[in-house]
């Protein structure tokens, strides 16, 4: 437990929202001595190497996702958090603008869902990247200008359609899971041991500098034995990990562009949030200078393709201020099937109405456009 967590507990009030609350404030800017930092490679009494299989992915099929061979990924683990795995940017250094432009210009599309269908008809939705091109690719004038569709997109999700409402999936709410982004979630999940993974939805969190997302457990899913994966792109993030109940002090770390985080086990169903984006440090920002003009090192016959020089433009523009966020889940085990009358869930409480940031409520319609991140 960190200084200042054990310092909370005495206070009596709940500590995970104390810490949330700490990370939020702007004045005075709080202090990020505690936060763990996987990519620096400090010791640390809490991290552990993380057990990978490297026989489980060959070096081509990890290529072919745009993922250096497993052997060479830098993973840990934490003492206290049985699951939870994080691997530090294993992403080849041509890769990371695709999967970028997939979050962007592809997975928004139709007919994935996303938080502006909730006050614009599928036709004005249909093209968001394209909608937002124009006024992306110029630079800012210093005036205050409208927000471009794709700066007003708080979530997309894919595959089986999360309901934020009922906090459920459905068999009736239900389009194809990206190919690209099944087979690179196969990779990660392989690799750690769950080789029976299967991708079934995604819910893409894009953040602005002041957005936040609220204390939560995802256990919507049906099947909690196979992992939640998360990705995170564009800018870095403080991450909360926190226990099975929502007292639990979190252990607080660092989300850089291209790092992966696993939560399996008695990790699946704990606490966590993230309380703030903070710009990239020196030495992560490589991906904002990344173009595509010079050859790349992506095999042939790769899921990942080049990126043309206009895409990357609007790509490296929004990510300059910007992050996003893909966690992917397997929503039935075996055999299994949804129910008639979907279950109600209950441990996804108050910390859901925490505040306008907390859920990346869209202030142009006043209603929740996120809620789940890990």
């Amino acid at each position: 437990m960190s200084k200042m967590a054990a310092s909370m507990l005495e206070t009596g009030e709940d500590v995970f929202r104390k810490i949330f609350k700490l990370y939020r404030r702007k004045n005075p800017p709080p202090d990020f001595s505690d936060v763990i930092d996987f990519s620096r490679g400090l010791p640390s009494d809490k991290i552990v190497p993380a057990k990978l299989d490297p026989a489980a992915v060959s070096d081509v099929e990890a290529g072919r996702a745009g993922l250096r061979p497993v052997r060479d990924w830098r993973a840990f683990g934490l003492k206290g958090y049985p699951g939870f795995i994080f691997i530090s940017n294993p992403f080849l250094l041509d890769s990371q603008p695709f999967w970028v432009r997939q979050c962007l210009k592809t997975y928004t599309q139709k007919p994935n869902v996303c938080n502006l269908d909730m006050h614009m008809s599928p036709t004005e939705t249909q093209d968001i990247w394209g909608q937002s091109a124009d006024s992306l690719s110029h630079p800012s004038s210093g005036k205050a200008e409208p927000k471009t569709l794709l700066e007003k997109l708080r979530w997309v999700t894919l595959g089986y359609h999360y309901n934020w409402d009922t906090k459920t999936y459905s068999v009736s709410h239900h389009t194809p899971f990206p190919a690209d982004l099944h087979f690179l979630s196969h990779q990660i999940t392989s690799a750690c041991g769950f080789s029976g993974f299967n991708a079934e939805a995604g819910i893409l969190n894009y953040y602005r500098s002041n957005s936040c997302l609220g204390i939560h457990v995802d256990e919507s899913e049906l099947d909690h034995s196979q992992p939640l994966l998360s990705f995170s792109f564009g800018q870095s993030a403080i991450f909360l990990l926190g226990g099975i109940q929502r007292q639990d002090p979190p252990t607080a770390m660092y989300m850089h562009s291209g790092d992966i985080m696993m939560m399996s086990g008695q990790s699946r169903l704990f606490y966590h949030a993230v309380p703030c984006i903070v710009p990239a440090p020196q030495g992560h920002t490589a991906l904002q200078m990344e173009g595509c003009s010079r050859e790349s090192s992506l095999l042939d016959n790769s899921v990942v393709a080049p990126v043309s020089e206009e895409d990357w433009l609007l790509c490296s523009r929004y990510i300059q201020s910007s992050r996003v966020n893909v966690t992917v889940r397997q929503v039935l085990g075996p055999g299994q099937s949804f129910p008639e009358t979907p279950p109600l869930h209950q441990r996804n409480d108050d910390s859901q109405t925490e505040g306008y940031h907390d859920r990346g409520v869209d202030k142009e319609s006043g209603k929740s456009s996120s809620s789940s991140d890990s």
